[in-house]
């Protein structure tokens, strides 16, 4: 299988993470959605990341499609997420604040780096999602006593958070601290000294506007 996409992105760290945790071997390629994203094309038309080439030659897009490709690849007893049920309703809801906040980190970015004015409403509204979303999550995982949100192993839901706070602490180190989201900041923490989050990862090189 093919990884394309830079670890600095959230959505491929996520799947590359995965991937590591279940034993799946992959070949890397580091192509950026700006400088080459022509490159991403053949396989995405939409030329975005992460996208992964199966040994077939079909390519799968967007992080959560390809997370359950893997999950049905390893099985229900190995999966990171639980088959059905509540348990899987609550994880699949912190999958999707945690990739909405890293959606929305992306997007405040892009307005900063890419516009020489940016859009004073458009900034106001992505960091207040962003900071609404923060709370939500502070909440929920305060709320549970476990290393982990869903108990002593880890899961999607642990690994999509971990991977949003990186970023957003990277790309907007004034929304996310550790004194006011103290439990989030612990959780990021614990999930950054895994061996797989130190060696998937790459540090922020946002896109020039020029």
């Amino acid at each position: 299988m093919i990884l394309i996409g830079q670890y600095d992105s959230p959505f491929v760290r996520r799947v590359a993470i995965a991937m590591r945790l279940y034993g799946i071997a992959f070949e890397h390629r580091p192509w950026s959605t700006f400088g080459d994203a022509e490159k991403i094309a053949p396989y995405n038309p939409l030329r975005r990341v992460p996208t992964l080439v199966l040994d077939s030659g079909e390519a799968l897009i967007e992080s959560t499609a390809i997370l359950d490709y893997l999950d049905d690849l390893v099985g229900p007893e190995k999966a990171m997420i639980a088959a059905s049920g509540p348990a899987r309703y609550r994880a699949l809801k912190i999958c999707a604040l945690s990739t909405g906040l890293a959606d929305k980190g992306v997007s405040l970015l892009y307005e900063r780096v890419l516009r020489k004015e940016p859009s004073k409403m458009w900034v106001e509204r992505c960091q207040a999602q962003i900071r609404d979303v923060l709370e939500v999550l502070e909440k929920e995982r305060a709320a549970v006593g476990s290393p982990y949100c869903f108990g002593e192993r880890i899961g999607h839901a642990d690994i999509a958070a971990a991977c949003a706070l990186r970023f957003t602490s990277e790309a907007h180190p004034q929304l996310f601290t550790e004194v006011r989201y103290p439990m989030l900041a612990l959780h990021a923490a614990r999930c950054e000294a895994l061996p797989e989050f130190q060696e998937i990862a790459q540090p922020l090189a946002p896109p020039s506007g020029d």
